[in-house]
């Protein structure tokens, strides 16, 4: 095509004026072409990532503690996990935050309820955003879910600080509406799959703790969390029989499963074993909040053995079979294994 046929053909394009098909298309081919290629959570599993050596734990002194409310750590560059400081709440409960390419996955937020005591909708805003910065996404198109392991203040206090956020769904306070919000109709023993835009939560049920309680696994970076049915400290067993079966199911899933670190929501207990006393908001020696499927099956052995309510060192948590009132230093009629 000579320069004068190609003037001419472009001054008949100009004159004849597009369908609405037509425009369409173009606006849906310019959208693409702007949108970044989606991350790719399916290849290289696991995907790597680290735990700091330290987490921030409180202090000696809480007036006086300097730390921020909330740590923020990155396990990668898809993954942030979140700590409540313990000098604002001696429960320090541990939050995932788990990007994806469509939405992202908050789960439990901590013992605070006002923002100007501790802003964590702030905290997950900053990193979203950062998020985003570094994904070229708009955060104003990335969709937030809240959701909580269970239904306990330290792990649900925090949400009506996202009640009016856009783009916002958050897990209601009823059995009802917290299985419901995983579209759960067989609980506990039904296993759903969460797609945040390539990466997948897998969510069941694990109740003992509580009634109400599930276990989320990260089939990105094969993390399973835990929350407070299993965890590094005083794990507080109000019904036995569910919390046994629940067990059950978390060891068949790592026979058949890959699991990098098994995480719960806290930590009350030292490198060395030792139990830091209930209410407790300094942890100098305290020990990781991760765990292995090894350590989770020397736990389900030694829980075998139980017979009676009693307070049982498992050589990784405490087994706190129907002690709820009572911690490992107070006296009380059960016994000690």
């Amino acid at each position: 095509m000579d320069r004068r046929t190609f003037l001419t053909y472009n001054a008949v394009a100009a004159a004849v004026p597009l369908s609405g098909a037509m425009m369409t298309g173009i606006a849906q081919a310019a959208s693409a072409a702007a949108r970044p290629a989606p991350i790719d959570f399916k290849s290289d599993l696991p995907a790597k990532g680290g735990f700091p050596e330290r987490w921030i734990c409180g202090s000696s002194s809480c007036m006086d503690n300097t730390d921020p409310p909330v740590q923020v750590h990155w396990y990668n560059p898809h993954t942030a996990i979140l700590r409540q400081n313990k000098a604002y709440s001696y429960e320090a409960p541990f939050a995932p935050l788990y990007f994806g390419n469509d939405r992202v996955l908050l789960l439990d937020e901590g013992f605070t309820q006002l923002r100007n005591e501790w802003d964590l909708r702030g905290v997950v805003d900053q990193c979203i955003n950062e998020w985003c910065a570094r994904n070229g996404r708009d955060p104003a198109r990335l969709e937030l879910l809240v959701a909580y392991s269970h239904l306990h203040g330290d792990h649900y206090m925090a949400v009506n600080q996202f009640a009016d956020r856009p783009n916002t769904r958050y897990m209601g306070q009823t059995h009802e509406e917290m299985v419901g919000f995983w579209g759960m109709t067989n609980f506990p023993e039904e296993r759903v799959t969460l797609d945040l835009g390539g990466r997948d939560i897998l969510i069941w049920g694990s109740p003992g703790h509580v009634v109400s309680e599930f276990a989320y696994y990260d089939s990105y970076t094969q993390i399973l969390y835990t929350g407070d049915m299993f965890y590094r400290g005083r794990c507080y067993i109000s019904f036995w029989q569910p919390w046994f079966d629940s067990m059950k199911r978390l060891i068949d899933f790592c026979d058949t499963h890959p699991v990098t670190h098994v995480m719960g929501c806290h930590v009350e207990i030292s490198k060395d074993g030792q139990d830091y006393a209930y209410g407790m908001t300094w942890q100098p020696d305290e020990a990781p909040v991760e765990m292995t499927v090894q350590q989770l099956r020397e736990a389900f052995a030694h829980a075998q053995k139980i017979t009676e309510p009693g307070i049982y060192f498992t050589g990784t948590v405490f087994l706190c079979n129907q002690t709820r009132g009572t911690t490992t230093i107070d006296r009380n009629p059960y016994r000690y294994g």
